[in-house]
């Protein structure tokens, strides 16, 4: 009986009667939003769900809030024209399930299953910093699902055999190695180097790479060390920085940590010829320190000065995809009434990587739509994107780092430079640091 009743329903439905007599499709019919009736000659419309935690609250606030306004920015702009394309005619819209997870990597595990079985996540972005993420990664792959990472940097997820995941940054290998580079050029007899981090696996991983590419290039490493998350006072730090007398600092975390260590260096007055940080230097609150901003460097996976374009896509024999850098400015300024962050480009970047993804595939079928983020290899405002496809899947291999110092603007009030690599440049660095 039941399987007379489903094949009438299939007829009714064929004939675009369903609707009209307001009987319901069976649960296991599609459950995609907005379908339209058969033979009305209009496109159908599918509400894609786009599953993440974000740091609301906790150490990494101030990052991941910008990475969710980046990410919802593209949401709007996407479903304001109509959505994405598929083959079939339909059109894809989007709309975003998350939850807090507090800046705490702990929780991510139970959030991300949470996403999949209960919010019916169709895909996935990862929460912000490398150590959720990689917690996120274990539950993507474990449940089938595409996950596009941003805000994560570090290697290793990489290499644990996942399928699914596809990182968006520059890997921490390549984070700090840049900083070096420019040093190098600027200053080649500064040799001692003082390294110390945060505690965290992005800080780690970042800070580990980097002493094996300062020792390969003759570098001597004086001190190296890691502190707590929670460290507000550097003061033991910065006795031991003064001890080792190095003529550059490399290292950090996080925003909160970045921006204090920057300021309690500046109150010591510590000698140095280099100073370059992770993560707080590039977000424009940095400025608010002032004196204490001038001089510091900061690696950026993205910056509003980046000068990607179509002509250099069709120069380097790949596509350009996506607004130019101008337009995503202006867009994010006009939403959030600031100027965006590089977590904020990665947010955006990172819908529009999966929207990309889906309207080649023409589907929403998971193993299509990896096939052809596999194959992608294009251009857009945030830069290169192409994805490792054989020994560290997933692993973002088209994107370069640019690195920013704050240097003396109109007034002494700190201004943001490009100083590295050298084809992206707005200013040279200056040295000593301040």
């Amino acid at each position: 009986m039941k399987r007379r009743f489903a094949v009438l329903i299939s007829m009714l439905m064929a004939v675009g009667l369903l609707a009209a007599c307001g009987t319901q499709a069976p649960a296991s019919a599609p459950t995609s939003a907005g379908n339209a009736a058969p033979g009305t000659g209009a496109a159908s419309s599918k509400t894609v769900t786009i599953g993440f935690s974000a740091s609301l609250t906790g150490a990494s606030n101030v990052e991941s809030t910008r990475q969710k306004n980046g990410l919802q920015l593209w949401m709007d702009q996407v479903n304001a024209r109509g959505g994405v394309a598929l083959a079939d005619g339909s059109k894809v819209t989007f709309t975003a399930k998350s939850y807090d997870d507090e800046s705490n990597k702990d929780r991510v595990q139970e959030l991300y299953a949470r996403l999949i079985n209960d919010d019916k996540a169709d895909f996935l972005i990862s929460p912000y910093g490398s150590g959720p993420t990689d917690a996120a990664a274990v539950i993507a792959e474990q449940y089938g699902k595409i996950m596009i990472t941003t805000g994560a940097a570090s290697d290793s997820t990489y290499s644990k055999g996942y399928t699914l995941v596809y990182q968006m940054y520059t890997p921490a290998s390549r984070y700090l190695t840049g900083a070096l580079d420019a040093l190098a050029q600027a200053k080649p007899d500064a040799k001692k180097l003082a390294v110390v981090h945060e505690n965290d696996k992005f800080s780690t991983d970042v800070s580990n790479a980097l002493k094996s590419y300062a020792e390969g290039k003759g570098y001597q490493i004086v001190l190296f060390e890691g502190y707590d998350t929670s460290t507000t006072d550097f003061g033991p730090i910065i006795n031991k920085i003064q001890q080792a007398q190095p003529d550059a600092i490399l290292g950090g975390g996080h925003f909160q940590d970045g921006t204090t260590l920057s300021k309690q260096l500046y109150e010591k007055k510590l000698s140095t010829q280099f100073l370059a940080l992770l993560v707080a230097p590039p977000e424009p609150k940095f400025a608010e320190l002032g004196a204490a901003a001038l001089g510091v460097v900061g690696p950026s996976q993205w910056e509003p000065a980046a000068t990607y374009n179509a002509d250099a896509a069709k120069s380097a024999g790949i596509e350009w995809y996506g607004p130019t850098v101008a337009e995503f400015v202006k867009a994010y300024k006009d939403a959030y009434g600031e100027e965006p962050s590089y977590h904020a480009a990665g947010g955006y970047a990172a819908g529009m990587i999966l929207g990309k993804a889906l309207e080649q595939a023409g589907t929403l079928d998971t193993p299509k739509v990896k096939a052809t983020l596999d194959g992608l290899d294009l251009l857009n405002f945030f830069g290169h994107i192409k994805f490792n496809t054989s020994n560290a899947h997933g692993l973002q291999i088209g994107h370069d780092m640019v690195y920013i110092q704050w240097q003396r603007g109109d007034g002494d009030k700190p201004t943001k430079q490009i100083i590295w690599p050298a084809a992206a440049t707005t200013a040279k660095l200056t040295i000593p640091l301040r």
